[in-house]
């Protein structure tokens, strides 16, 4: 008996530490900033997590050393694409496992190698565009390293991350900080774009376009998703319109029903629709 309890419990141990060493391999955390972070006055310190869990999401409420945490497939399985992931939160606070560890999650069972972006929060809007120009560079430089074609590394957010990734995608010609290293001298250009129920793109004139937003012939695809009854459903509409009038490749998607929020869980149809449309627009975007 006590040698079965023994050897149950060398196999428990075995599976347990084999499990721990498969996670630490497929996923990583980097800091985006290797000396001073720009325009920063708070010293560097661990992400600050709020007290506010209602409605089952984890909330960061203050970031001042931007850091990605990397999620790669299993081995064998990466498609060799890369995708940087925007949480959303008002710029006031990150959605992080709701619009950022479960959507990488499912984008590395999908094949993708995912980075959820902790960019800066609270009301740094310079920031945050900071942090993700340099996400992209940075991910560029090391994408040998992670198996990912540097031609093949996209941007998606949700809400307040879709208008980051939207400006991205729309000013990575902006120089808005000082080179630090190598990885600067690479584009900040994402190769695609994906907008998960986007805020703040309308903020222009009679609700139009947002004026800091430059559309031109020369943008990256994007996809949208939106549903009718979201306060911000505008964003994606106008979007859509300007791609469009740029000629350039623009795939929405427009439901009635959802609301603002939902991520990938379930409840809603829009919930489970944007995955299914998107899944198919990156395979196509990729031939």
């Amino acid at each position: 008996m006590k040698l079965a309890i023994s050897k149950c419990y060398s196999v428990f141990l075995f599976c347990f530490l084999f499990n721990a060493n498969l996670q630490s391999q497929s996923m990583q955390q980097i800091h985006l900033w290797p000396g001073t972070v720009p325009g920063e006055t708070e010293a560097k310190a661990v992400d600050v997590v709020s007290e506010d869990n209602k409605g089952d999401v984890k909330r960061i409420a203050k970031v001042t050393d931007p850091i990605m945490d990397v999620y790669q497939p299993a081995i064998g399985k990466s498609n060799g694409v890369g995708i940087i992931i925007c949480p959303g939160g008002g710029y006031g606070i990150l959605a992080i496992d709701k619009e950022g560890y479960e959507i990488a999650t499912w984008l590395k069972d999908l094949g993708y190698t995912a980075f959820v972006l902790h960019y800066r929060v609270p009301q740094k809007r310079l920031g945050a565009l900071q942090d993700a120009q340099r996400a992209m560079r940075f991910v560029k430089s090391g994408a040998q390293k992670w198996g990912i074609d540097a031609e093949k590394i996209g941007i998606m957010g949700f809400s307040a991350g879709g208008s980051l990734s939207a400006r991205l995608s729309t000013l990575y010609g902006e120089k808005i900080y000082e080179a630090v290293d190598d990885a600067d001298k690479l584009s900040c250009k994402p190769a695609f774009t994906a907008l998960i129920y986007p805020a703040y793109l309308d903020e222009g004139p009679n609700r139009s376009l947002t004026p800091e937003l430059k559309v031109s012939d020369q943008t990256s695809p994007m996809f949208l998703f939106e549903t009718a009854d979201d306060p911000y459903g505008n964003s994606a509409l106008v979007m859509a319109g300007a791609l469009r009038d740029a000629k350039v490749p623009v795939e929405l998607h427009y439901l009635p029903f959802g609301g603002h929020g939902y991520g990938l869980r379930k409840g809603t149809d829009a919930a489970e629709a944007w995955p299914v449309f998107l899944s198919k627009w990156l395979l196509k975007i990729q031939k």
